[in-house]
């Protein structure tokens, strides 16, 4: 198994039961800090002491507060830490549920495990260890298909723009002058309203306010 694991979490509770998981999995060598900072530092020290981590669990998303930090956030901190050590396993641990943003994590930033905080995250914790250690990246199956929802239809830029405007409240009649004046084409009225009536029919939705909230819900606008 893991033989120096370092955990990154802002909430006292949850670093304390994240600690539980792995004492409960009989690991002793782990190592906890609060801020981003903090970790790119320990993780640094690691490589130079040559006794690197071997698994890095971080949360998403770090509440500000009286010590000024560098890098803001979970997706900060993993860019850093591959940077210093590309292949560091990694698992992020978040209330994030946004299928559009957790997709990302994995392509975009190359996590290897993904858990949700919710009903059995212990367990969940417990199962994606397991999976990361055996060079399986890991998504609890309710999460998969809400990721599997959204690659079944591959969004372009093209349909994220006429999404976006109707969320900051455009309508429908009125994106035209939008296209038309960024030169982003088809522009014409008859064009816009086939491409939204085509998403809504792909994505089962029978609105453009259902339209709107849906791609929220993926993080993809």
């Amino acid at each position: 198994m893991f033989k120096k694991i370092l955990i990154s979490e802002d909430h006292e509770s949850i670093n304390i039961s994240v600690q539980k998981t792995l004492e409960d999995l009989n690991f002793d060598n782990f190592e906890y800090v609060y801020y981003c900072d903090d970790a790119l530092a320990k993780a640094q020290k690691a490589l130079r002491e040559k006794k690197p981590y071997d698994l890095l669990i971080t949360d998403l998303y770090y509440e500000e507060d009286h010590h000024p930090q560098k890098l803001k956030d979970g997706r900060e901190l993993i860019s850093a830490i591959r940077q210093e050590q590309p292949d560091i396993k990694i698992i992020v641990f978040s209330a994030e549920h946004k299928s559009g943003i957790i997709d990302s994590l994995f392509n975009d930033y190359g996590i290897n495990g993904y858990v949700r905080k919710a009903r059995n995250d212990s367990k969940e914790l417990k199962k994606a260890i397991t999976s990361v250690y055996n060079n399986e990246n890991y998504l609890s199956l309710d999460l998969k298909q809400e990721v599997k929802k959204l690659n079944n239809y591959e969004f372009t830029t093209y349909d994220i723009t006429l999404v976006s405007l109707l969320s900051q409240g455009v309508l429908q009649k009125n994106i035209p002058v939008f296209l038309q004046n960024n030169n982003i084409k088809p522009n014409s009225l008859s064009s816009i309203e086939k491409k939204l009536n085509t998403l809504k029919e792909e994505l089962g939705i029978s609105n453009n306010e259902q339209l709107v909230a849906f791609c929220k819900d993926l993080g993809i606008i």
